[in-house]
């Protein structure tokens, strides 16, 4: 009897072990990227900024990661979903998508059908891929649930900075309510507020001035050509240019489809999150663009900054507070999540296109050399100043490492 029981157990273990291998046969990775591309492309069609883009697609692969997981149980639980064993992944990732997608940008609802009808067309008819739609539509429903309150559509109520009689510019600057929303890996908005910038009479200050009026000037006759190019490719805010990098990782032979939805994951949380925790600061602080500050180099009571009454920065300004940098804080936040994913292997070539560029790519073989290539970037492009590249960039490691925490580590 004793004999009978042991095969009996081992018989029941193999069991298991087919069921979570056919759970997980058809579940390929490259669906996750694959709708990480479709709702990049969805996005920029819907024409929102890039603190709004950003928080749709942290609420997208929210939910893919929670479907998918239901399905493979690779990690431990988060919204706690039944366990869907045998449901298709493909089908799940592609519901999950759908459901957030037109929730969160209903105008783009023939956009968003129609890839994913060419999704769901490659997984075959069945039991398989109804339980994968079922599960998909499961996890967006939760995860929306669970952000349906984060702030982000508290009305705006900026305040012009004016004296009454006074012309002002009359563009609302973008998200001033993002400094009241609820994070997904900070405690408060203000967690990682850094402390104030430099003081008008103070040698950075002088210094970070002449750099950006000698650099980033539409004019310019120090900037190289290499900087021309950097500064036009990383105009691009977008969520997608920051992404290319990630799929560079997701690429990789051999992950696994929750492995990449949990990347993804990740990598949106953290840059949602810095988004929130930037303009927080902004707001808080409110300091002047260098189009500001040069024009009226001669008001800020240091000797050392010269006016120039028609200097121009190379692109346009960011219609929002300079400190810190947003680009820089969004670059070391990924950065810092992809570093982490590598682990102690070595770093594939990380690359990516932009827009703003006619759609060329650049590659890098270093996380270092591409967050300082963003941080390059919006000085020769005119609108921020060294110091606050430098506190985006500290700011964002932390906000990674938070992700690397409670989303990469999490559920190990």
């Amino acid at each position: 009897m004793e004999g009978e029981e042991k095969v009996g157990v081992v018989l029941r273990a193999l069991l298991v072990a087919i069921v979570s291998l056919l759970g997980r046969s058809e579940a390929r990775a490259d669906a996750v990227t694959e709708w990480n591309v479709k709702a990049g492309e969805i996005v920029a069609e819907a024409k929102i900024n890039a603190p709004v883009a950003n928080r749709v697609m942290a609420i997208m692969h929210a939910a893919v990661y929670e479907a998918t997981n239901a399905i493979t149980r690779r990690y431990g639980t988060g919204l706690k979903l039944e366990a869907a064993r045998g449901a298709s992944a493909d089908a799940a990732v592609a519901a999950a998508s759908r459901a957030t997608l037109l929730k969160l940008l209903p105008s783009q609802q023939a956009s968003i059908d129609a890839a994913y009808q060419a999704s769901l067309g490659k997984v075959p008819d069945g039991s398989p891929r109804a339980d994968g739609v079922a599960v998909g539509e499961k996890a967006a429903a939760a995860v929306l649930a669970t952000r349906g309150d984060d702030g982000a559509a508290t009305a705006e109520t900026y305040r012009p900075h004016t004296t009454p009689g006074v012309y002002v510019p009359t563009v609302v600057p973008a998200v001033p309510q993002w400094p009241r929303r609820k994070p997904w890996l900070l405690a408060t908005p203000d967690q990682v507020r850094p402390g104030p910038p430099p003081k008008l009479d103070s040698e950075v200050w002088v210094r970070d001035f002449v750099e950006v009026r000698e650099l980033g000037g539409k004019r310019s006759a120090r900037r190289t050509a290499e900087q021309t190019e950097i500064a036009r490719f990383w105009e691009a805010t977008l969520p997608a240019i920051y992404h290319g990098l990630v799929r560079s990782i997701a690429a990789d032979p051999g992950r696994e489809v929750t492995q990449n939805a949990r990347l993804f994951a990740a990598v949106t949380q953290a840059g949602d999150d810095a988004l929130i925790a930037v303009f927080d600061a902004k707001y808080h602080y409110a300091f002047w663009r260098p189009i500001t500050a040069i024009r009226n180099g001669d008001l800020d009571g240091n000797d050392a900054t010269e006016r120039d009454p028609s200097w121009t920065p190379f692109i346009d300004t960011p219609m929002h507070p300079e400190y810190p940098c947003a680009h820089c804080i969004v670059a070391s936040a990924v950065g810092t999540v992809l570093r982490a994913e590598i682990g102690t292997g070595p770093t594939p070539t990380l690359t990516t296109t932009s827009p703003t560029a006619g759609g060329a790519s650049r590659s890098w073989t270093s996380i270092d050399d591409f967050v300082r290539e963003v941080s390059e970037a919006r000085i020769c492009d005119g609108v921020h100043y060294r110091n606050s590249t430098e506190v985006g960039v500290a700011m964002g490691k932390r906000i990674g490492e938070l992700a690397v925490a409670k989303v990469l580590r999490a559920r190990d």
